[in-house]
């Protein structure tokens, strides 16, 4: 396995009390998996994928174990870490159009980086150079600075940056939120590209689109406010999910083709619990259509087929 998650708990630390942001997770991913990552606003998605390489204030560990290719990371220490970060463990930042510093030329800002990594830049300047070619980027970037990239240049260049020292595990959050459809595509049919190319061995993609998904990725783990819900290949969670939050998820969404007169969408009823004191046992019982009494116990997150897990009473009960 590339990445096995077991018991993480991370919450934030308010005036008000601790946010239970991310409870009790457990997971694992398979070498060369793009796994995404859905859920409404507020599920976890990004504190899941922040966690597992820069977890700062009001961020807090508060317990649980992440094996990174056999190895432990210690996401509780920010000094620890840095060994890991971008070597084993990359990030394309949520706004990563704006992550690069506007003071520096993009030439000078990859070659401190790399300094700091122990890397020398000269040596990586002939791979870096034929990457800016595989993402359609001119060498002549290297000597601009970012405001003079368009904002799907910006991301492109961010996502050779992340993966210039071909990391285990990339992290991909919401790296097509602020771009038109036709770069959307393109981003999404790069980030493909790097995990063939071996620039990375895997892949989550966090985001709340999930066509994007069903476009690049081989699996998909549904999250709700804090819980996970549901993992399972990409073509399962669209057309044959099993968790009744799933279920109201993917028939929200518009289908290609039909018309709103012709079918109106249905959305979720009600809204999220918040994590300041969620309600016990499954998270999503108060909106589930087919919640009954053990459902407020916290349901386990089970195999119920090979390779589809789900945290669901009423459907363990099924297949039990």
């Amino acid at each position: 396995m590339s990445l096995q998650i077991t018991d993480l708990k991370i919450y934030y630390q308010t005036l008000r009390g601790e946010v239970q942001a991310l409870e009790s997770t457990t997971f694992s991913m398979a070498d060369g998996e793009i796994m995404g990552l859905a859920g409404e606003s507020g599920c976890g998605k990004t504190t899941l994928g922040h966690s597992l390489i820069y977890m700062k204030p009001p961020m807090k560990y508060m317990g649980g174990q992440v094996l990174l290719d056999g190895e432990e990371l210690p996401i509780w220490d920010m000094d620890r870490m840095n060994e890991f970060r971008f070597k084993k463990i990359s990030i394309i930042p949520q706004y990563a159009m704006n992550a690069m510093n506007p003071t520096r030329k993009i030439g000078k800002m990859i070659s401190e980086l790399l300094g700091s990594r122990g890397v020398d830049f000269k040596a990586i300047l002939p791979e870096l150079e034929r990457r800016l070619g595989l993402v359609k980027l001119s060498t002549s970037v290297l000597d601009m600075y970012p405001i003079e990239l368009s904002g799907g240049m910006k991301q492109r260049m961010v996502m050779v940056l992340s993966t210039l020292l071909n990391p285990s595990l990339l992290i991909a959050d919401e790296i097509t939120s602020a771009l038109d459809v036709a770069s959307q595509k393109a981003v999404a049919e790069m980030l493909v590209e790097f995990r063939n190319q071996g620039y990375c061995k895997s892949a989550i993609v966090i985001t709340h689109d999930i066509s994007i998904l069903y476009q690049i990725a081989d699996s998909i783990l549904i999250m709700y406010a804090g819980q996970l819900a549901e993992k399972a290949s990409t073509e399962t969670i669209i057309h044959a999910p099993r968790h009744p939050y799933t279920k109201l998820l993917i028939s929200s969404l518009p289908e290609i083709g039909i018309k709103s007169t012709e079918k109106r969408l249905t959305g979720i009823p009600g809204n999220p619990p918040l994590l300041l004191n969620p309600p016990v046992g499954c998270r999503f019982r108060e909106r589930c259509p087919v919640a009954f009494e053990k459902c407020t116990e916290a349901p386990p997150f089970i195999e119920v087929e090979p390779g589809h897990h789900i945290a669901c009473w009423k459907e363990g009960e099924t297949n039990a």
